[in-house]
């Protein structure tokens, strides 16, 4: 087996944050997935292990195909200057561009099939644009990041437990925008990366999308709202016609309950809260961000950088080791099929 099959390629994230403590805690729990690569600072990674008492030794490696043979005994760093020394929970605009440096060196190892796939630690949206970032986000970085001279894919971000997938449509709006920037094609193109993904990447044949309305109780006819009846329902017209097992739209408040999510693979929600609110009541812990839509593929844990919990000891890297998990099972799955 090629060093890229089993390797992944895990980003720093905002060094300030919690990223480092996951990290090395995610390495003393190696032998219960898969191998990783740390695309990072390894002064910062070492100062964080002694500012938290973990005996975890660390190797700088120039190749990833170098990380296999070091990781059983150390921690394989691939090596990313900071201007800056990291004190923990404090942001500097400095480091920045070594965060977003990082990321770029893990699409490349990944893209040229180095890695398997990209694990990507929490970033700090502001700092980033405080040194001149000019992305809504991690998810359309990564984007623009994929190989090939057309636009960039579109990506989809889809939360995931062992209990429950979500996918909201609409993702980082105010909920007074999210009405206005509902559409059909919208939803359409949604639920269409979705299902192509759960199906080529996860294995799952024929997914079915439970799709939620928007309104109490879907619209009620449209006494409570009519954008069930004007763009939820044909959207899922469409996805019908196109051979898609999409069904809605359904009042939200019965769809997560445990005899509803027995009868769908994943819910398409219309904004943010409606589908992040159940994942994280139903395992608060172990909840993935997998990206889907793009020509690699991209898990991180379900949380930011937690500045508060930098260098303390209290931060769990039960999320970080679950997109691990996620992201092993969703490439030997694909790989079969």
């Amino acid at each position: 087996m090629g060093a890229g099959k089993s390797l992944l390629a895990l980003t720093m994230g905002e060094p300030a944050g919690i990223g480092p403590d996951i990290t090395l805690a995610a390495w003393n729990q190696r032998r219960s997935h898969q191998p990783f690569i740390y695309i990072g600072n390894a002064a910062a990674l070492s100062e964080r292990a002694q500012m938290l008492g973990l005996d975890v030794p660390l190797v700088k490696v120039e190749r990833a195909g170098d990380a296999l043979r070091e990781f059983a005994s150390a921690l394989p760093v691939l090596d990313i200057d900071l201007p800056e020394k990291v004190i923990a929970g404090q942001l500097d605009p400095a480091n920045a561009r070594a965060v977003i440096e990082a990321i770029k060196t893990a699409v490349d190892l990944t893209v040229s099939g180095q890695t398997s796939a990209l694990v990507t630690n929490p970033v700090h949206k502001k700092n980033l644009y405080d040194s001149g970032f000019e992305f809504p986000g991690h998810t359309e970085f990564l984007a623009s990041l994929a190989p090939g001279n057309g636009p960039a894919p579109r990506p989809v971000m889809m939360l995931a437990c062992p209990a429950l997938r979500v996918v909201p449509v609409t993702v980082h709006i105010a909920l007074a925008k999210v009405a206005p920037s509902l559409t059909r094609e919208l939803i359409v193109e949604t639920a269409r990366i979705t299902s192509h993904d759960l199906e080529s990447v996860f294995g799952l044949k024929a997914p079915r999308l439970a799709i939620a309305g928007l309104n109490p109780h879907a619209g009620e006819g449209g006494g409570m709202g009519h954008e069930e009846e004007t763009i939820i329902a044909p959207a899922i017209a469409d996805l019908q016609a196109m051979g898609i097992r999409a069904f809605g739209p359904h009042p939200p408040d019965t769809l997560f309950h445990d005899e509803a999510r027995r009868s769908y693979d994943a819910v398409l929600c219309m904004y943010h809260d409606q589908a992040l609110i159940p994942l994280k009541t139903l395992d608060f812990h172990h909840g993935v961000n997998i990206t889907l839509g793009l020509p690699f593929l991209r898990g991180s844990p379900d949380h930011g950088t937690a500045l508060d919990l930098a260098g303390t000891g209290r931060a769990s890297p039960a999320s970080l080791i679950a997109a691990m998990d996620m992201v092993r099972s969703a490439k030997s799955r694909s790989a079969k099929s």
